[in-house]
């Protein structure tokens, strides 16, 4: 037994998973929940007696975070559902660079260049606009099961 050799797969990260249970009865609205591999904000929860045998149910309406999508999903309140973790972070704004990609500044003076404009209209333009005059911009960033996206915008005053 001790002579066999074992091999690890290695993985280049942490291993903190992207989502953690959650009991689905305990899910509010504008809360987080992920239906059908899409993390979620929940815009409507609505729970159903339980029948002759079964569970009660609940059924989610949620809104997908980074699609805007609205996605709907019928768990058993007692069972367990996947809750994303969702962070949100600022950057100041430092360049747009003519292919759509961003360059922001993180807390400790890096660059992060891997993020597009939002597609959004109204903040593309807001982002846009500013940075042609000068402003100094902060964004938001909501990062969310291995995807980041532009949400929110702040003017911290001109350069």
């Amino acid at each position: 037994m001790s002579d066999e050799e074992h091999h690890f797969e290695s993985k280049a990260d942490a291993g903190a998973s992207k989502t953690y249970p959650q009991q689905a009865g305990t899910i509010r609205k504008n809360g987080y929940i992920v239906i059908k591999g899409r993390p979620c904000k929940v815009v409507e929860v609505s729970t159903s007696k339980t029948g002759k045998h079964g569970h009660a149910k609940c059924h989610f309406v949620g809104i997908d975070i980074f699609t805007g999508k609205k996605l709907e999903d019928i768990v058993p309140s007692s069972h367990n559902s996947d809750a994303p973790h969702v962070n949100r972070t600022d950057y100041q704004l430092i360049d747009i660079s003519e292919d759509g990609f961003v360059s922001l500044l993180t807390e400790n003076g890096n660059t992060k260049d891997d993020l597009r404009l939002p597609t959004d209209d109204n903040l593309l333009t807001q982002i846009k606009d500013g940075f042609a005059e000068g402003k100094d911009l902060v964004v938001s960033v909501m990062s969310a099961m291995g995807e980041e996206q532009i949400c929110g915008l702040k003017d911290i005053g001109p350069k």
